[in-house]
């Protein structure tokens, strides 16, 4: 059977450097660190005391407070990015078959900061089981995308992607597949993450996995620079609006872009360090190439994984090569995680909506913080260091790893109408 084409109609965001996609927008292009001090809660005595929370969110601007108490920040974010991607996409929810409109959603930990609260009241009484009602409904990961659903009616398929840090990615991937064969017109997909927590922080640093730059946060997420001591947490949304191309033209929808493939893979080689040479990112870029039509000649510029971590950044780079040859020195290879932190399951998201929007406005933003070169990585790739460049891009892929080794890639297209 003949694949149906997938396209972007609607964009949502709710990140650390943005509360608006326009806003988001506008902080990346020119540069804007995300990370500050934690507010979220008392981190005297953490390792790590900064983070990039989101600024300025007030449950009560968008959910009456009984409404609000149902739900875990990362489902609060949830809703908010997708209702700006929904309104943004113009669909008529009147007229709309909703039968055929799914959700697919990622998240790679859910309502850490619910099971945190809820286990530590239990523990601090005298045994007697006195939990919440809402306490599993608030906490599991799918809960955000029924949520979605259940305001919307929207009663195509419904879930979430767990992968860790690819998690969205995933559900990206899932969506398009959902469309090209041709079982649902629109899917509302993406992810969002709130791991900001005592729980969250301290267990990230257990694992010596993210920066202790205490005296400079802003300048923290350095990916690619010799000086990278780990990542720098973030939390939020991000939300896209799929549709069938012929569903969206016949509606006279705005299209920002063609999703055009995806790729999944696994290093199967370590729960959390990627393989030195790649290559199971290698692959995930293989076979993402493979699924979208393309040859590697045809990308213009990759959103690396990009964490700012020691082996990663190098790992990745390494991958880049591989698969692209003497092309990947044409590339506008960027990590937007040097502003706003790494999202976790909600990555992906933030970081394709970033993609899509350089297709948009012809702009790459850059890769902050770099300083001091790092001798293990090739200098003849164009990391887009310091400052936004301008550039025509026409394909633009996404990269996102998580811990597990679970790797997921998806493509994206300037409109070939």
């Amino acid at each position: 059977m003949e694949l149906k084409r997938v396209v972007v109609t609607g964009l949502g965001a709710l990140t650390p450097i943005g509360n608006t996609v326009d806003a988001y927008w506008n902080s990346l292009v020119n540069g804007v660190s995300g990370a500050a001090p934690i507010t979220h809660f008392d981190a005297t005595k953490f390792k790590t005391q900064f983070a990039c929370e989101i600024k300025n969110f007030n449950p009560t601007d968008f959910f009456d407070r009984k409404e609000a108490r149902k739900m875990d920040k990362f489902t609060q974010y949830a809703m908010v990015a997708s209702d700006e991607a929904i309104l943004d996409s113009g669909l008529d929810l009147e007229t709309l078959n909703k039968e055929r409109v799914g959700v697919i959603w990622g998240a790679g930990i859910g309502g850490l900061e619910t099971f945190q609260n809820e286990v530590l009241n239990f523990g601090s009484g005298d045994g007697t089981p006195r939990f919440n009602p809402f306490f599993i409904p608030k906490m599991i990961a799918d809960i955000a995308p029924g949520n979605i659903s259940i305001k919307y009616g929207f009663m195509g398929p419904n879930y979430t992607t767990v992968s860790a840090c690819a998690s969205s990615a995933n559900a990206m991937f899932d969506a398009l597949n959902y469309i090209r064969l041709g079982h649902c017109d629109v899917i509302v997909t993406g992810g969002s993450e709130a791991a900001v927590t005592m729980a969250g922080m301290g267990g990230f640093n257990a694992m010596h996995a993210l920066s202790t730059r205490n005296d400079s946060p802003e300048t923290a997420s350095r990916p690619f620079d010799a000086t990278r001591d780990g990542f720098v947490l973030g939390e939020g949304a991000g939300a896209i609006v799929l549709e069938e191309y012929e569903y969206a033209k016949a509606r006279g929808a705005k299209i920002y872009a063609e999703l055009i493939g995806g790729g999944l893979s696994s290093d199967a080689y370590h729960m959390t360090a990627p393989h030195p040479e790649g290559r199971g990112v290698i692959v995930v870029m293989k076979n993402c190439l493979e699924n979208s039509g393309l040859k590697p000649e045809d990308v213009d510029a990759i959103n690396t994984h990009g964490t700012s971590t020691p082996l990663g950044d190098v790992a990745e780079l390494k991958a880049i090569k591989e698969v692209f040859g003497e092309h990947a020195k044409t590339i506008n290879i960027n990590s937007t995680k040097s502003m706003t932190g790494h999202l976790l399951g909600a990555a992906g998201a933030i970081e394709a909506i970033s993609s899509i929007l350089s297709i948009k406005h012809g702009i790459v933003p850059p890769t902050i913080n770099h300083t001091t070169v790092d001798e293990n990585i090739d200098p003849s790739l164009n990391l887009t260091l310091n400052k936004a460049q301008k550039r025509d891009v026409k394909v633009v892929m996404s990269n996102t790893f998580g811990f597990g080794g679970h790797n997921a890639c998806v493509v994206f297209k300037k409109l070939d109408a």
